[in-house]
């Protein structure tokens, strides 16, 4: 059996980590110690390091992690450059086996313009770094309005029972601009009060379902028209009301 642990990191950053009892795959180490710490309790052997995009954040750990176990480093080749220690460099679509499982690079640039995404249908689970949050999105650093909402559009076309894993625990302060742009929503706010509770018994609130994102997040409802009136941009683009809610977000 593959479990899928978080590990904190940092003030809010989640590492997670793939194991099988035996062997495992870690995802933006951001902190070696806490991953090293991990692997020797648990009595692992980390074989891959998946690494969503190039910041500190989420690559910190990769040298000393690779020098100390050996480990493979995988990546975007988009993001080569950027990746420190990368050993396989994957193209849009590539599909790899790790620890017998499938993983699907999904290239989803916004955040950054190497960005991408990990996909492994048989754990029904996508490893979003800071492309997807709950409630929310990443700042957009280094992409446009167009491509960021074509990341977002492929994520949510994903199976809805896919279980998203985003690198941070932004969850409550996201559902406060969600609910101010989209006070209509019964079901946000219903999920909010849920998320709040989970936070107040010191739980993270990561994973989230794709499924509850869809109905909820609302940069994946900038195409969805009655968030679209709420805003009072009818006959906008989806991706000029997407500018708009980022824009918001960031200001907000």
């Amino acid at each position: 059996m593959t479990h899928i642990e978080l590990l904190p990191a940092l003030d809010d950053n989640y590492i997670f980590l793939i194991h099988n009892n035996q062997h495992a795959v870690v995802v933006d180490p951001a902190d070696p110690r806490v991953v090293l710490t991990a692997l020797q309790e648990r009595n692992l052997e980390l074989v891959a390091i998946l690494n969503t995009h190039h910041h500190a954040d989420h690559v910190g750990g990769n040298k000393i992690l690779k020098s100390q176990t050996g480990c493979t480093i995988h990546g975007w080749a988009m993001d080569n450059e950027r990746i420190p220690g990368i050993d396989i460099q994957h193209q849009e679509g590539d599909q790899f086996v790790l620890l017998d499982e499938e993983f699907h690079l999904l290239a989803v640039p916004g955040h950054t313009t190497g960005h991408c995404a990990y996909h492994a249908p048989g754990l029904e689970a996508a490893f979003v770094g800071d492309t997807l949050f709950a409630l929310g999105c990443g700042r957009m650093f280094e992409g446009t309005p167009p491509m960021f909402w074509g990341s977002l559009k492929k994520l949510r076309a994903l199976p809805p029972k896919t279980k998203i894993y985003c690198a941070h625990e932004y969850t409550l302060a996201n559902a406060k601009f969600a609910c101010a742009m989209d006070p209509q929503n019964k079901t946000l706010l219903n999920r909010v009060e849920d998320l709040k509770a989970q936070r107040a018994r010191q739980e993270p609130t990561i994973p989230v379902q794709l499924a509850d994102e869809i109905a909820t997040n609302p940069f994946l409802r900038a195409d969805q028209e009655d968030l679209v009136q709420q805003l009072g941009m009818q006959g906008s683009a989806a991706e000029d009301v997407f500018a708009h809610l980022r824009q918001a977000k960031d200001h907000f």
